[in-house]
């Protein structure tokens, strides 16, 4: 039986990659899911959409988070005043929160063996995702 893996998925080259990699080098089924918390259209999230599957992904999902991502973070933010370098609303280390939320109920809802991200490693979004990973499924591989 072949092994599930859910991939938080944007359509860029990191998660392109992640497809190919999953798919030939580790033998996985993968089913990607975007998280979208606002920033993308119609067109863009359909657009990704058809790029997973032409990678050759099992299945894709869209999450439309905006409303849950205001009402569950955001609000906090700007009612705390919670600024990054004293400047701007820290919100895109509080958005990867949500997105790795998702993703993880999503691992559960597919009974997943494994779950990946694409991060980079590049900077602490990795550590957002795989510390929520391990909270939510800890049962599951995580493959960063």
């Amino acid at each position: 039986m072949t092994k599930k893996v859910v991939l938080g998925f944007s359509g860029g080259l990191d998660t392109s990659y992640c497809v190919k990699y999953l798919t030939r080098e580790m033998g996985y089924e993968v089913h990607s899911i975007i998280v979208n918390t606002g920033g993308f259209s119609k067109e863009e999230l359909k657009h990704i959409e058809e790029h997973a599957i032409t990678l050759g992904v099992k299945s894709h999902k869209t999450v439309h988070a905006v409303k849950n991502y205001y009402d569950s973070i955001i609000k906090y933010l700007i009612y705390g005043n919670i600024l990054k370098n004293n400047t701007y609303p820290l919100s895109v280390s509080a958005e990867r929160l949500s997105q790795a939320i998702h993703i993880a109920d999503h691992a559960r809802e597919l009974n997943a063996d494994a779950v990946a991200h694409g991060s980079t490693g590049a900077g602490n979004d990795q550590v957002r995702f795989d510390m929520i990973f391990h909270i939510m499924i800890p049962d599951v591989e995580i493959i960063t």
